[in-house]
């Protein structure tokens, strides 16, 4: 493909030569004299005099080096749309490998690719073009939209629903038991029914081994468009919202409400029964105790403005130092109050 052609349709302004032959896409490091590369973070543009791609996506053209600029409102995601012209992960042929154990009762779209040994329980519904990797399980009674991928040894638990254009990535666990017990009097533990379900909505990504816990009664839900990292804990009765960012070890405690377009940065831990409003932004390792406005930015266990908090731990480091200091002050304090000797009531 010419750089004339993928500037076309990527739908992007082309400043250089169009008729350089591309090859594939890469960083700027990496990238070869027949590929493109990206820059998205202006704090590596001084990389960009030293990469050695045909061209680059940018978000203005590149005047003072000799290389072609594609220029984009969004180099970031025109990269990555660049890079599905260029690969494309292996997709198997439609057909039910003769190893695959597939319930009688079971319906399953036109257009699938159901794997060696993957399990599809009774009553399981699936719609068209799913791909079930190897050792997928469907237990009974869930039921699946179209389009769905599941890899190798996710699972979709009893009665669950997905719906359209799921992924859902190697070890994943769609409704296992949420974390319930009762305390009995001699301090054993009884545990509870989880009788409710799981239901992720259309367009949801889940990377690998991420569980989402089904309700006790009711519900968990994933709404449209979120996407979920690796090694997450949706806990049981929770609400991930649209279009959500949930990134790696974060922690939602049971009955936590995310709103739309919330950012859960990584090892983020929520306690529960809370809400987190919509746009709201929490930083890496924060600890989450109790409400979150809309639109705000939180940081630091447990969890304020992400401004002051800043400030706090720039503080924080020279706490020490402080200590020192007043230590100090309050010796010298004592000397002078020594030094002076006792004061004398003025007389009446």
């Amino acid at each position: 493909m010419t750089l004339d052609e993928l500037a076309a349709k990527l739908g992007c302004a082309l400043e250089g030569d169009g008729s350089v032959e591309i090859t594939g896409v890469a960083g700027l490091e990496s990238a070869g004299p027949r590929e493109i590369t990206f820059l998205a973070n202006p704090k590596y543009a001084h990389k960009v005099k030293q990469t050695r791609a045909a061209a680059i996506l940018v978000s203005e053209a590149v005047r003072d080096c000799a290389i072609a600029s594609l220029v984009s409102g969004n180099p970031y995601l025109d990269f990555a749309r660049a890079l599905e012209y260029f690969y494309q992960p292996p997709r198997p042929e439609p057909g039910i490998d003769p190893r695959a154990a597939i319930a009688t009762t079971a319906r399953i779209g036109e257009g699938a690719s159901i794997g060696p040994f993957a399990v599809i329980g009774r009553e399981v519904a699936i719609g068209r073009n799913a791909v079930l990797h190897p050792h997928v399980v469907i237990y009974d009674g869930a039921a699946i939209g179209d389009d769905f991928t599941a890899h190798s040894h996710a699972v979709v638990r009893e009665y669950c629903r997905i719906g359209n254009r799921v992924i859902l990535q190697n070890g994943v666990v769609v409704g296992g038991d949420g974390f319930g017990f009762a305390k009995r009097a001699d301090g054993t533990h009884h545990k509870i029914v989880q009788s409710g379900v799981t239901v992720i909505e259309d367009d949801v990504e889940i990377q690998s081994l991420t569980s989402v816990d089904r309700a006790t009664v009711g519900e968990t839900r994933v709404r449209r468009g979120a996407k979920i990292d690796s090694l997450v804990q949706v806990g049981h009765a929770s609400v991930v919202g649209e279009d959500n960012i949930v990134c790696a070890q974060a922690g939602l405690a049971g009955s936590s409400v995310l709103g739309r377009n919330v950012l859960l940065a990584g090892q983020a831990g929520v306690s529960g029964h809370l809400t987190i409003h919509d746009n709201a932004v929490v930083y890496a390792q924060s600890g989450i105790g109790g409400d979150v406005e809309a639109g705000a930015v939180v940081s630091g266990s447990p969890a304020f403005d992400a401004a002051a908090w800043r400030r706090a731990i720039t503080a924080f480091r020279k706490l020490p130092e402080l200590a020192r200091a007043v230590r100090q002050l309050e010796k010298r304090l004592e000397r002078l109050e020594s030094a002076a000797g006792p004061t004398m009531e003025p007389h009446g």
